[in-house]
Parts: structure tokens; sequence; C-alpha cells
């Protein structure tokens, strides 16, 4: 796990946000257990309480559950809530490259074309 100490997005933030890409891809699976809240605080050297919020976003949404005694375990996720995480995921990603086309001056005619150019890569 990576966490940015300069950047603009909060450390729960960024825990949570890398968790989450990580159940999507079912790099952890359903019935797995995260990291117990302070082996993490202390592998990132970061406090108990910013580790427990970004475990209290992951299961707000629904992707962890705590299991008294035991720590936090990853739900079952179904096609289409794992779809809409995703979906989720590519606004901000676009929100992000909007307000970056933005800054850099590009018209939105430039952006629908690098985009395109970009999805047809593969």
């Amino acid at each position: 796990m990576k966490i940015l100490q300069n950047s603009d997005i909060p450390i729960y933030k960024q825990i949570a946000t890398q968790f989450k890409e990580q159940i999507m891809n079912a790099e952890i699976k359903e019935g797995e257990y995260l990291p117990s809240i302070r082996g993490l605080a202390k592998d990132l050297k970061i406090s108990v309480i910013t580790t427990m919020k970004a475990y209290e976003e992951l299961e707000g949404e629904g992707l962890i559950k705590a299991v008294q005694g035991k720590g936090y375990i990853v739900n079952a996720q179904d096609t289409e809530m794992i779809k809409e995480q995703h979906m989720r995921l590519l606004e901000q990603h676009l929100q992000n490259a909007i307000d970056s086309s933005k800054l850099a001056g590009a018209s939105l005619d430039e952006m629908i074309s690098m985009l395109k150019v970009l999805y047809t890569m593969e």
C-alpha cells in the first residue's frame, strides 16, 4: 500500500481507495480479512484513528463488515454493486481529467478526441 503524505487526498481516503480497488478487482476476495487496524497503522506509520476512518468508509459502502473480536472481513460482492463501484471510480477519474483539461485550456472536442484515441489504444 502506497501513501502519499504530500497529497491533497486525505490519507484515510488513499487507504480506502486502494482497498476498494483491490476488492473490486478480486485481489482481496469475499471472506478475507483486512489487516488489523492497529497493524496497518503501525505498518504505514499513521494513527489508528486514520486507519479506522478508512475502514469505516469501506464499511459504509458495504464493501466490508466488522466481525466482533476478529476485525474486518470483505463482504460478498454482487456484480451490480461491483459495476456501480467501478462507475463511481470512473466518474471520479473523468472529473479529474475534465478539471485538468480545463486548466490546460483544452476544448471539449479535444478532450473527446483524446479519450477516443486512448480508449482504442489497447
